[in-house]
């Protein structure tokens, strides 16, 4: 009878232990893990994790092609798997639209690379930019940042050292509206030609003037009229900017009209596109349309830096 006494209290002890939160959780450590133990062992849980693979996307690191010189690198992207599986708990149904992602990381960034002009983003971003270079033409800027203001968009502006010295308040009024601002070179020089010296002089006066009005540091530049040699890309790198060229031109300094210049944008623009504008009468009057064109395209419009980061665009899937 003792022997029997003595079991069953033991049965009964070793009951309330392992029933107890108390006990499970902070004696033993073992509450979580056993949430665990069963989520896992959950049919919607397994169904998620057996259909995430469905949806990976390995993440792509940047290059230094041969023909486009440096290309940004893109995240990847996998399945969410605890998001996804409390947005779907409450009805235990697995179902594709709740599914939550999350973006990985690629090795290496455009920013380890050696030093080298960029002219596209990654092929597989769908994103383009404006790069609006402005040196001149500061009667069509109000015109301009109003469509970007109704499109609700923001682009960037590279501007001449020298024009902005001349004009702080347009400066601002375009740093202000949300736009990116970069280095377009002081004097507007063909980079190319002139001397390390006189190279190092442009961009750093051009750096100060500009961010003297945003309180900002200025990211990329520009070259004036697109010419450079290593030796201009590997000065603007010590000076901590990018140099970014251009994959569509709209050549709006010929003045063409409207629907050509749209015409013309729209035969060459792809992913990742970096699109050369100035601040024309033409590129004022087709700019409204010319958004339009691009959005339906399923193309996203941002600055240079959206551009050229390694986010992926979340697009419905």
């Amino acid at each position: 009878m003792r022997k029997v006494t003595h079991f069953a209290v033991i049965c009964l002890f070793a009951f309330l232990l392992v029933n107890n939160p108390f006990t499970t959780q902070y004696v033993f450590g073992l509450r979580s893990e056993s949430e665990s133990v069963v989520k896992h062992k959950d049919s919607l849980y397994t169904e998620i994790v057996n259909k995430s693979a469905d949806y990976y996307i390995p993440p792509q690191d940047a290059i230094i092609d041969r023909v486009w010189k440096a290309i940004p690198g893109l995240n990847g992207l996998e399945v969410d798997l605890e998001a996804s599986y409390k947005k779907m708990k409450s009805k235990g149904k697995y179902d594709k639209d709740k599914l939550v992602f999350k973006q990985i990381k690629p090795k290496i960034n455009i920013s380890d690379l050696p030093p080298s002009p960029i002219y596209k983003g990654h092929p597989d971003k769908k994103m383009v930019s404006f790069i609006i270079n402005v040196a001149w033409g500061n009667e069509y800027l109000p015109d301009i940042l109003a469509t970007l203001k109704k499109h609700h968009i923001s682009v960037s502006f590279f501007l001449e050292g020298r024009w902005v010295q001349n004009n702080p308040d347009l400066t601002k009024m375009i740093y202000d509206a949300g736009h990116e601002v970069g280095n377009h070179s002081y004097t507007h020089p063909e980079m190319a030609k002139i001397s390390p010296e006189k190279t190092r002089a442009e961009i750093l006066k051009t750096n100060e003037v500009i961010k003297a009005i945003t309180e900002k540091p200025v990211q990329w530049f520009a070259p004036p009229s697109g010419s450079y040699r290593d030796e201009t890309v590997q000065i603007a790198a010590q000076e901590n900017l990018g140099t970014v060229m251009w994959t569509v031109d709209t050549v709006d300094w010929k003045k063409p009209t409207p629907d050509q210049l749209i015409q013309r944008v729209m035969s060459k623009v792809h992913n990742g596109a970096l699109i050369l504008m100035h601040p024309t009468d033409s590129t004022a009057k087709s700019l409204d349309r010319l958004i339009t064109q691009i959005k339906q395209r399923n193309l996203q419009i941002g600055t240079v830096s959206d551009v050229l980061n390694t986010e992926r665009t979340m697009e419905k899937r």
